[in-house]
């Protein structure tokens, strides 16, 4: 099982950062690094802790692919999946018009990217 991996997407994919985290349940963002990073497994108790915080139910730490299904993406790199959830954060508070300018703009950053 990867609960921490599980624990680091739902975190990201809602923009919070460890210290967010840390703010809600008390946890040490050192010891959240750890679970992330899979050098500790918490108890159900700090899980469920960590679950209140993310507004997930517990049981998403424990199924199979419930993430990927959930996120209904391809695999996102930890920077990809950051740089979206900084760009959903601030595209909320635009207009329609705004967005759809934005989004014509990376359309053309894209198609002269150098890859």
């Amino acid at each position: 099982m990867k609960i921490g991996t599980i624990l680091r997407a739902h975190r990201l994919q809602k923009g919070l950062s460890q210290g967010d985290i840390e703010k809600k349940t008390g946890l040490l963002r050192c010891y959240l690094s750890r679970v992330e990073n899979g050098h500790t497994v918490p108890s159900l108790d700090t899980l469920s802790k960590i679950a209140q915080a993310l507004d997930v139910p517990i049981a998403q730490f424990f199924a199979d692919d419930a993430l990927a299904h959930q996120m209904n993406t391809q695999q996102l790199s930890d920077e990809e999946l950051r740089f979206l959830t900084q760009i959903r954060r601030y595209s909320v508070s635009l207009n329609e018009s705004d967005r759809k300018l934005l989004l014509a703009m990376v359309k053309k950053f894209a198609a002269t990217a150098v890859r």
